[in-house]
């Protein structure tokens, strides 16, 4: 499955920027989805996933309470709304797909198929 990555830009710390991830597949509904990012000189790190049948969602510590990842089926789109950015979330994110559900949903090697990234950039 192809994936694409839009909606980064630059914005100003405390502000808001929702990124879309457009999944080529019919079946996008049987996977699961996840977002990742990686900051310059920094390894990729998770961000958040959503499942494939209850759309469950799990997020990382440090992005918990302030971004909600989401999907729309019909529209084969996934979602990251991010409020409330800092700047130690300046990374590159990047979308992810795996087929059903994998138990270490963090874990950048149980995703198969990724987006080409997209940049955010928050200015302090």
């Amino acid at each position: 499955v192809q994936l694409q990555a839009s909606g980064g830009g630059l914005v100003q710390a405390g502000g808001s920027l929702r990124l879309s991830c457009a999944a080529s597949t019919r079946t996008v509904n049987k996977y699961s989805m996840g977002w990742f990012r990686q900051a310059p000189g920094k390894e990729r790190e998770f961000v958040a996933a959503i499942s494939w049948t209850t759309s469950r969602t799990y997020y990382a510590d440090s992005v918990k309470g302030r971004f909600t990842i989401s999907r729309d089926n019909a529209k084969r789109t996934v979602y990251l709304q991010m409020n409330s950015l800092k700047s130690e979330d300046t990374a590159v994110y990047y979308c992810s797909a795996t087929w059903g559900w994998k138990v270490m949903y963090y874990s950048e090697y149980e995703y198969d198929n990724w987006g080409q990234g997209t940049q955010v950039t928050v200015s302090s």
